[in-house]
């Protein structure tokens, strides 16, 4: 039976896989992009990182980290931090692409302009955010929803008001999944959907 644990060292090679094997709008992303290292150094190592305490994963009953969720309380000092402190490691690996208009280069252009995404407004009201994603074997036996409860209440106990989060407008899965686990669409910028909830 699989079951829910905090995140621990050692988790983050099986958190940067499932980032990439569900980082096309829900879909496997392997191989879309210059590296398969790329998705998984900005969505999700760097919250484990920073904000360890904030990040729990679904281990099946044979050991395997197959979902997690990561957040950070306060989104402003959050970015500022990536800004300035995680992302030059990943600059000549990852050097800012210029005169293409890819998906590569949109994710790339979001990680040097860190500040100044399509949740900025949220971030005012709703501070904290986060990032869920689960391997298809893990979806629709509640993994999602006793997650994303469970970094509520953490959101909660350290006195945040609300958490935002942003999602391709391409998954569809996850526009449907949000609204269930009590986030409200707002608007939002062409081609993602934000969602905020208050706590």
């Amino acid at each position: 039976m699989a079951r829910i644990r905090p995140f621990r060292p050692g988790d983050e090679p099986a958190l940067s896989d499932i980032c990439v094997r569900t980082g096309d709008a829900g879909g496997d992303a392997t191989g879309l992009y210059s590296s398969d290292d790329l998705l998984g150094a900005i969505f999700v190592l760097p919250y484990v990182a920073r904000h360890p305490d904030y990040a729990w994963v679904v281990e099946s009953d044979d050991g395997r980290v197959i979902g997690y969720v990561v957040g950070a309380p306060d989104t402003r000092a959050f970015d500022a931090w990536f800004r300035d402190e995680w992302w030059p490691r990943y600059r000549e690996q990852f050097p800012p692409q210029t005169g293409r208009e890819s998906e590569e280069d949109h994710i790339l252009d979001g990680a040097y302009r860190r500040a100044s995404g399509p949740s900025e407004s949220a971030a005012s009201d709703y501070p904290a955010h986060l990032h869920i994603d689960l391997m298809p074997e893990t979806q629709g036996q509640g993994f999602g929803r006793a997650l994303i409860e469970t970094l509520m209440d953490r959101f909660r106990d350290a006195g945040v008001p609300g958490v935002h989060l942003v999602a391709s407008a391409r998954n569809t899965g996850a526009a449907a999944f949000y609204p269930r686990v009590g986030f409200t669409l707002v608007p939002s910028e062409p081609g993602v959907l934000v969602f905020v909830r208050r706590l």
